[in-house]
């Protein structure tokens, strides 16, 4: 949830679309309950019979956010939350349970008996954030605890600089320090997700740390959810904005005292003692005229006429419009005086409503959203590192718990292994590796375009003898299929780009496909260009050659075939005679010839009438058919 009152809302107009290609080569923490929590409901709602669908969503996003989108993901789990959260969320059970919320407890002891059936409720969930915490270190990633809420390390990591961005979907992350933010993620999905950036709302909205913490007091968050009476997002953004980010807690603490910190001319005033409006003398106004509206009197205007309307007596003064309104500089200064007015009683009556809450504002409250020190640790942040995955323990935990079969799952783990196998190889070229200690870098095969994405289709050998030796035929399988399942590639696979637009399937990864060409095993895998081009620099540069010659080649042809259209088209001169026109060449000379024929001497006119009515005669004929009379009409 985060910031209560619809906050996400008002961010939005400041979130940036962003491709899949935005998190290469960047570190992210991710909030591991905001992908168990936000997708489990979906994959039961698609998949009935799926088993333990937050496995299926760790190991399938962390594959495709590792491999797919090149990040380095940090995983974060949520620690003992804070005894305000606690109230809260007793607070949320009381009411989602249509309790009277006058009967939850008040005390520490009492709150924390009152959160025990949400405790007991959260225990299931706590069970499935560990077995998906196994999984991401069998699977090399690292993974922090925090104190307390996930997303306050989260951002604390941002905000130090070890991680470039969080995903989570807890507005105030921003509130802890955080500063970028992808808030709605998919990794197989086509859409770009939306990306949001402190600086953006700091330029946008003009809001800082501290004056959203001040919203969160005001409107309510996850350790409050009432907040102050009466205050909406819009009241809220608008009180906070009055202030600087450095003075804006402060003022916050004045006006909870009962001091009011705006009047000028009543320093440190109490607000009981401010004057009302009524109270105020009223502004002293100029006379204006009824007919006309401006300065001056009717009966001043009807003797010496209007210096405004520029006439000498009061039967041409302009009558005054429907909600005309003077620009005279009394009326500019009453009306400056009467909106000072309304904003202050405003500010009287929102200074009023916060003074009226006990204990405001909360100091833990403010305390726990400006901590820096929500990692377990003591000695600080540890050392981010990556990890090969431990492939057997792999098989084994996800055949136990998802029954997958073992190749199912070797299968899955190759876009992850093969981006581990290209970076070990471009940091120290020089390293004899095989991917899965069985295949060999071979060539690119193509440009492939997924999702508004290049990559290169990569071809591996298999260094040992492929299964279906026999085979001659090429055949792109999957491990644990029978030949009876292949699909013969496509004849045009040999394109130079292909554009690959298949549905979502709950972000799983694209499947590796087996190539079995004159008795060879081939693995053809897509990958980053960049980092194929860091890790074989000799075949990237020798694909790319090969692919300008070919656009060369395609070039000369296109141009030749273009110069052989404009050969067959019809010449601008004269046509040699005995060669038929086409029907439309030959209305448009007809045309010429009928327009030419009214340009001749007088002399010649009777001799032209006559022919023109002997031919219209004879092509006008209506008893002919259609094929005749334009065979007379090319013969004359």
């Amino acid at each position: 949830m985060g910031v209560g009152g619809s906050f996400w809302d008002l961010l939005k107009p400041y979130a940036r679309h962003e491709g899949a290609g935005y998190l290469r080569g960047r570190r992210v923490a991710v909030d591991l309950s905001f992908w168990v929590v936000s997708h489990s409901t979906a994959i039961r709602a698609r998949l009935p019979r799926a088993r333990s669908p937050h496995l299926r969503t760790t190991f399938f996003r962390t594959l495709s956010l590792f491999a797919k989108m090149g990040a380095f993901p940090v995983f974060v789990v949520d620690g003992e939350p804070s005894p305000l959260k606690s109230q809260a969320r007793a607070a949320r059970f009381f009411r989602g349970s249509g309790m009277d919320l006058a009967a939850l407890p008040s005390t520490e002891t009492e709150s924390s008996a009152a959160a025990a059936p949400v405790k007991r409720r959260n225990a299931a969930f706590t069970r499935c954030v560990e077995e998906c915490v196994e999984l991401l270190e069998y699977l090399g990633m690292p993974v922090l605890r925090a104190k307390g809420e996930a997303e306050a390390l989260c951002a604390q990591l941002n905000n130090e600089g070890h991680v470039d961005a969080c995903i989570t979907a807890d507005s105030d992350a921003f509130l802890f320090g955080a500063k970028t933010v992808v808030k709605v993620f998919r990794s197989n999905c086509k859409e770009p997700f939306e990306c949001y950036h402190i600086a953006d709302i700091e330029s946008g909205l003009g809001l800082k740390r501290k004056q959203m913490v001040a919203m969160a007091l005001l409107i309510g968050s996850d350790h409050d959810l009432h907040g102050v009476p009466g205050f909406g997002l819009e009241t809220a953004l608008r009180f906070v904005q009055l202030f600087d980010e450095d003075e804006i807690l402060d003022k916050l603490h004045e006006i909870g005292r009962g001091v009011y910190p705006f009047l000028e001319g009543f320093d440190n005033a109490h607000i009981d003692d401010l004057p009302s409006s009524s109270t105020k003398s009223p502004v002293a106004k100029s006379p204006h005229c009824s007919h006309c509206g401006h300065p001056g009197s009717k009966k001043n205007h009807s003797k010496d006429g209007c210096n405004y309307c520029l006439v000498d007596s009061l039967e041409n003064c302009v009558e005054k419009p429907a909600g005309f309104k003077c620009e005279c500089p009394s009326c500019d200064e009453a009306r400056d005086l009467k909106e000072q007015r309304r904003h202050e009683n405003w500010q009287i009556k929102v200074c009023k409503r916060i003074a009226a809450e006990t204990n405001f504002p909360n100091e833990e409250i403010i305390k726990l959203y400006l901590s820096d020190n929500n990692l377990v640790e003591e000695k600080g942040v540890p050392l981010l590192s990556w990890s090969k995955p431990d492939v057997e323990a792999l098989v084994d935990l996800l055949s136990y718990k998802q029954n997958w079969e073992p190749s199912y799952i070797r299968q899955r783990m190759l876009p992850m292994l093969s981006t581990i196998y290209l970076r070990e190889v471009a940091s120290s070229p020089s390293t004899p590796l095989l991917l899965c200690d069985q295949y060999e870098f071979d060539s690119i095969q193509r440009i492939k375009i997924r999702h508004g994405h290049p990559y290169y289709l990569v071809k591996w050998k298999r260094a040992t003898r492929g299964m279906n030796t026999d085979m001659s035929s090429k055949k792109p399988v999957t491990e644990g299929e029978t030949s009876s399942d292949v699909a013969v590639l496509d004849e045009d696979d040999d394109e130079d780009t292909v554009v690959c637009e298949s549905p979502e399937l709950l972000d799983e990864p694209d499947v590796p496909q087996v190539l079995i060409d004159d008795g060879c095993t081939f693995l053809l895998t897509d990958e980053d260009i960049q980092l194929v081009g860091a890790a074989f620099p000799k075949e990237t540069a020798r694909f790319q050659e090969e692919q300008r010659l070919k656009e060369a080649r395609s070039r000369s042809r296109k141009s030749k075939s273009s110069l052989a259209d404009t050969a067959c088209e019809t010449p601008k001169g004269p046509r040699p005679s005995g060669v038929q026109l086409s029907i439309t060449e030959f209305y448009r000379s007809k045309k010429g010839q009928n327009a030419e024929s009214g340009k001749k001497p007088a002399g010649e006119g009777q001799a032209s009438k006559e022919g023109s009515r002997k031919s219209s005669d004879r092509d006008l004929n209506k008893d002919l058919p259609k094929s005749v009379r334009r065979r007379l009409l090319f013969d004359h």
